[in-house]
């Protein structure tokens, strides 16, 4: 099959995208003829990218299963503890403290898991989903969210739990309200029926119906082998929290300075005023509706319109999609007074030294005010003060500009983070802000602060 020109374009069969993603795995348009050519060339690449990404984060990471004992999340799933990020060799934490943000620079002595960490396979992007979610929905539903050109990166043990509980803002005597289930489009009724409004149930089920997406649907442009339903809002939010599944940010160009995307948790929605990493929307309404735009087609209306885009109505589905996350609420935090400060009589000493440093030395409050933890704005760390841009597996590290403050309510049950997932542990999280607002904190005092963390 012969190229043809269009608009001065090398194009394949009319579909440009098609000839995008040929290059973007490595081969040329020429090559790609048919969908069973294009799967055949993108599971070929797919060990030489996995690979790639594979030395990148045994680079950065110290990897291994070391959970913190006794210390688990909301149904049980150990926590990994310890600082996982690896030193640049023959400097401590305590030397990099010490230093100036442009000493950092200049010495190019950042640690390299403290750089945006790329995609698994960034020039191409999409979503990816953990082993987990794809296993449950296989047995539940059928579908298959298993891409042929990549998969997902991070071990399971640095994961929040699955399937995560769900907790109700309108019924908090019920506890986990998914009874340890993942809550899909073929069990949401018989689980929530009697305790949902007809509009929230309606909502629900919304949000566990799959919708045609960029990588999952039936063009021959897919990256599953089958035609494909696509893919649901709680396929990434599972049970309205997350399970860290990862895609890039569609709001960014070019493609290499787009950001990977760690799902946010959509607990606790009811008290934040900004949605979206960057984008800065003003209601949970807008980011329902614009996501299936910006999340499933890479803000790309031309592709969307080929692929099969659910226009959501805004009067009512939206309105319903929006009423029912607006009830999801945090997990229990017992050791918490109703101002979410600690309970002097639950808390430890360490826990509550922690709580000193965090709303004192530590500065955490600034942009983390109790009860929630969030202070429902933006803020730009300019992390680019501490080394020179430079391109990471297709990822061009530079300035990430603002970033919603996000809430730090339940935080042990959210790992990995930072807006990119970058960071797998609170202990990694504590030391990135010590270098990154330069505080200065003692390794006491940042395990003291980790201890008060793991109570929110």
């Amino acid at each position: 099959m012969r190229l043809r020109r269009c608009n001065g374009k090398s194009v394949l069969g009319g579909s440009v995208l098609l000839a995008a993603v040929a290059i973007a795995i490595g081969v040329s348009a020429q090559e790609v003829t048919n969908f069973s050519a294009l799967v055949d060339e993108a599971s070929r690449s797919k060990g030489v990218f996995a690979e790639r990404h594979r030395r990148l984060l045994e680079e950065r990471y110290d990897l291994s299963d070391r959970p913190v004992p006794g210390v688990t999340m909301s149904r049980g799933k150990p926590v990994q503890g310890g600082v996982r990020v690896k030193l640049p060799e023959g400097v401590t934490w305590e030397d990099l403290a010490a230093l100036k943000p442009n000493q950092i620079r200049e010495r190019n002595l950042w640690p390299a898991g403290f750089y945006p960490l790329p995609h698994p396979h960034h020039e191409v992007g999409g979503m990816v989903f953990p082993k987990q979610q794809i296993e449950e929905l296989r047995r539940q539903t059928g579908r298959d969210l298993t891409r042929f050109d990549l998969d997902f990166d991070l071990p399971d043990h640095f994961l929040p739990e699955f399937p995560p509980p769900m907790y109700l803002t309108t019924r908090p005597d019920l506890g986990d309200v998914s009874r340890g289930q993942l809550v899909t489009l073929n069990n949401y009724y018989e689980l929530f029926h009697e305790i949902l409004n007809p509009k929230q149930l309606e909502g629900l089920r919304l949000l566990v119906t799959p919708f045609p997406q960029q990588q999952f649907n039936a063009t021959l442009d897919r990256r599953s082998l089958e035609p494909h339903a696509g893919v649901a809002c709680f396929d990434c939010h599972a049970n309205g929290h997350t399970n860290a599944a990862t895609h890039t940010v569609g709001d960014i160009r070019p493609n290499a300075h787009r950001r990977r995307i760690d799902t946010p948790s959509l607990r606790g929605v009811n008290v934040q005023r900004l949605f979206g990493s960057q984008r800065a929307l003003k209601t949970v309404e807008d980011f329902t509706e614009f996501e299936q735009r910006a999340a499933y087609f890479d803000g790309d209306p031309v592709a969307a319109q080929r692929k099969g885009v659910n226009i959501l109505e805004r009067g009512s589905q939206v309105h319903f999609m929006a009423e029912f996350q607006a009830i999801l609420d945090f997990p229990p935090a017992p050791k918490l007074n109703v101002f979410g400060r600690l309970d002097p009589e639950l808390a430890t000493p360490q826990e509550l030294r922690g709580e000193a440093l965090f709303f004192g030395k530590a500065r955490c409050s600034v942009c983390h005010p109790a009860p929630y933890y969030t202070d429902n704005s933006m803020h730009d760390l300019k992390v680019e003060r501490f080394y020179q841009p430079r391109m990471i597996n297709g990822r061009m590290a530079s300035a990430d500009g603002p970033i919603k403050t996000f809430p730090l309510r339940g935080i042990k049950d959210s790992p990995p983070y930072l807006h990119d997932g970058r960071l797998l542990t609170l202990e990694d999280t504590v030391e990135f802000f010590n270098l990154v607002l330069e505080l200065k904190l003692s390794p006491d005092e940042k395990a003291d602060l980790v201890a008060f963390l793991r109570c929110l």
